[in-house]
């Protein structure tokens, strides 16, 4: 399976869809990222010479698949910086659980605090020492299979976040063990997916929506027949 796939790209942008199981940024394991499969593939697209400018805007957990945005020039970093700084991006994430929500809709809120040696979130319900503020909205879907589809739309966003507080409300991402889930996926991702994201672009000022196609599986493709969701590019309705 390829790394990424290009979804969008111009002079600022480029938009890829990340394959679960490939890092953005590097870490301790010291293993290929993303950062690096994109900015080779700009050298080798525009046969640049020298080093190849890519600011990582955003990023998503390993066994994540889904939208990432990267920047092609430092004017365009600090735009998008800005545009997550204000919360002017909405981004939309599809979780597939073993477990129904109780409640249709809603919003949650916990207080995170990562354990960085454990590279673990664990939620509190109340405000305590050392966690951050986390909110997401989240949306019941459909069923099949068994399994429920959840649509959220994080508002902060905290180290995995929707992972853990999805399982907070007892509903555990299929396949995510390090939250709850009772059995790992074969190849180590789990089912959640950065489905869409929505923002005005930095320099253009042109309303974008950038949907990434879930990953080539058959599980994931069956639950694209519960995907009806209308988008209106022309306000800024879904922005927080």
């Amino acid at each position: 399976m390829k790394p990424f796939h290009v979804i969008y790209e111009d002079n600022h942008l480029i938009v890829v869809n990340k394959a679960a199981g490939v890092l953005v940024h590097s870490d301790s394991t010291g293993d290929k990222t993303l950062e690096d499969y994109v900015k080779e593939y700009i050298k080798d697209k525009y046969n640049k010479p020298g080093e190849v400018f890519l600011g990582t805007v955003h990023r998503l957990d390993r066994p994540v698949s889904g939208v990432v945005i990267f920047a092609r020039t430092s004017k365009a970093l600090t735009r998008m910086n800005e545009l997550f700084k204000k919360r002017q991006i909405q981004k939309t994430y599809w979780a597939i659980t073993m477990r129904k929500p109780e409640k249709k809709s809603g919003r949650l809120t916990h207080w995170l605090r990562k354990d960085s040696v454990q590279n673990k979130t664990e939620a509190f319900e109340t405000e305590v020492e050392g966690a951050q503020r986390a909110d997401l909205d989240y949306r019941y879907v459909g069923t099949l299979n068994k399994h429920h589809l959840i649509e959220v739309n994080p508002i902060t966003g905290r180290p995995h976040q929707i992972r853990v507080q999805l399982a907070s409300m007892g509903t555990p991402i299929k396949g995510d063990v390090k939250y709850g889930s009772p059995k790992g996926n074969a190849d180590g991702s789990i089912f959640l997916h950065a489905r869409r994201v929505y923002f005005i672009h930095p320099v253009k000022k042109e309303p974008l929506v950038i949907k990434a196609p879930v990953p080539p599986n058959a599980f994931w493709e069956e639950f694209l027949e519960l995907d009806k969701e209308e988008y209106k590019e022309d306000t800024l309705k879904y922005l927080y």
